[in-house]
């Protein structure tokens, strides 16, 4: 990787939109099992979690010279964190190729052909029956044939685990005060290393449950087809090494759909298909488990809106197409991570 001066201007650039971003706020929602709290990250600047990790990698790799004005940067993703790179190259004025596949919703990949003047789109399945790794060669392809470029690496970069320790696990910890539980979606395997390292600093005795979806290689699962896209991997993410996870929480995709609904019908949440996951994780956790003489406290995640889901988690008639066998929840598989 080419490593040259930093540039002081985009580095005084990049802290000072850091500095004028707020936290997310953590609201309480009422519930019969536990005292539940849900962190709304979807308030960042372009619209969710991955606000942190793509603004701290890029700060982090400005800061090493490794971006500069004339940087192309290059990354696999078809989904939030590339909405939210888009975003803010897009301020610092520094060139940015998306790598999606046809799980891009429509939503999304219109925002990104907005903001970008070049979207890469494969459409050929990998081995996993995906295309993440075919997305993945596309920006080797695409990195090899540019100079400077930069790909972020999310799901191998520490800098997007430090992202969520300093920001959204501080930010947690000083907003909701000491907890039992914290449900994390997995996808990507940044947002759960550096939370739950944050986390169990200050309590060390919470209960750390990853939720991952069904069709999922990450906690070792078969691999099969996916449609909700932020949840899940066909590969296993080298940050996932890096979190301290309790259980594990494997959600059907007509489950998390459900609980989107429920989101929405009982608390006015109008969130993403792996916030569904997550809630829906909770849900069945609990239900699972005899009540306890104290409520226990427990928190997750809203990762994004909804709006990006409107034609399918949202949608009665997208709904009907998934799998049959994973339309009734059953039982929801409980693993112990060392």
């Amino acid at each position: 990787m080419l490593h040259r001066r930093p540039d002081k201007s985009l580095i005084e650039k990049t802290r000072q939109i850091r500095k004028g971003l707020m936290g997310t706020p953590v609201i309480p929602l009422q519930d019969e099992q536990c005292d539940l709290v849900v962190k709304l990250e979807f308030c960042n600047p372009a619209g969710s979690s991955k606000d942190r990790s793509a603004l701290w990698i890029l700060e982090q790799a400005i800061g090493r010279g490794e971006i500069a004005h004339d940087t192309m940067v290059v990354e696999s993703s078809s989904g939030n964190f590339a909405l939210a790179l888009a975003f803010y190259c897009r301020i610092l004025g520094i060139r940015f190729v998306p790598v999606i596949d046809p799980n891009c919703n429509e939503a999304t990949e219109t925002q990104l052909r907005l903001l970008c003047e070049r979207v890469e789109k494969v459409t050929q399945r990998d081995s996993a029956g995906g295309y993440l790794r075919s997305r993945l060669s596309r920006v080797q392809e695409l990195l090899a044939g540019s100079d400077p470029a930069y790909w972020p690496n999310q799901y191998a970069n520490p800098d997007a685990r430090e992202a969520h320790y300093r920001f959204t696990g501080g930010e947690l910890i000083a907003q909701a005060g000491k907890l039992d539980y914290l449900f994390v979606g997995v996808g990507t395997g940044g947002t759960i290393a550096g939370l739950s390292q944050r986390i169990k600093e200050s309590f060390p005795d919470c209960v750390v449950v990853a939720v991952d979806a069904e069709g999922s290689v990450i906690f070792g699962g078969s691999p099969k087809q996916r449609r909700i896209p932020g949840i899940g991997s066909s590969i296993v993410p080298p940050l996932c090494e890096q979190a301290i996870i309790d259980e594990v929480e494997i959600v059907p995709e007509a489950r998390a759909v459900e609980a989107c609904g429920a989101l929405a019908a009982t608390y006015g949440l109008y969130a993403g298909g792996s916030t569904g996951s997550t809630y829906a994780a909770i849900q069945n956790y609990f239900a699972r488990r005899p009540s306890a003489a104290r409520r226990p406290r427990v928190a997750f995640i809203a990762a994004d809106r909804g709006h990006a889901y409107a034609q399918t988690v949202y949608n009665p008639t997208w709904q009907l197409d998934l799998p049959e066998e994973a339309v009734q929840p059953s039982d929801v598989g409980i693993l112990a991570v060392n």
